[in-house]
């Protein structure tokens, strides 16, 4: 996987672009991890920012698309390639500026790709 293709949705995936996946239940390979609070592409960087309830004491987590292996549109489910401990020790996000920070993403993006390329 190139690193430009953690940020875009793998043709299989099942999305459809200009798809709103806002409230979707988000599902890593071992169990649910949250819903989706928002979607945004700065920079041509696609990712979801993920709301984790109580899971991760409260706070959200960006993921990259790059990582969605399924979007179910009648089940309102996305499911990732990932592990929810992976997601859990990505790089912390903190705050929405950090959706437009190239470096941020940049260091997300990496962080996701090592996973991808020793899956």
């Amino acid at each position: 996987m190139t690193t430009d293709r953690i940020w875009s949705y793998a043709p299989d995936s099942g999305y459809v672009e200009g798809q709103d996946l806002t409230g979707f239940t988000v599902v890593a390979s071992d169990g649910t991890i949250g819903h989706v609070d928002r979607q945004a592409a700065p920079h041509g960087m696609g990712h979801l920012v993920v709301d984790t309830g109580v899971w991760v004491f409260g706070r959200s987590v960006l993921v990259p698309v790059g990582v969605v292996t399924g979007v179910d549109t009648q089940g309102r489910r996305i499911t990732l390639a990932c592990t929810g401990s992976e997601v859990k020790a990505a790089p912390r996000f903190g705050t929405d500026s950090e959706t437009r920070d190239r470096e941020y993403l940049a260091t997300v993006g990496a962080y996701y790709l090592r996973l991808a390329t020793t899956a």
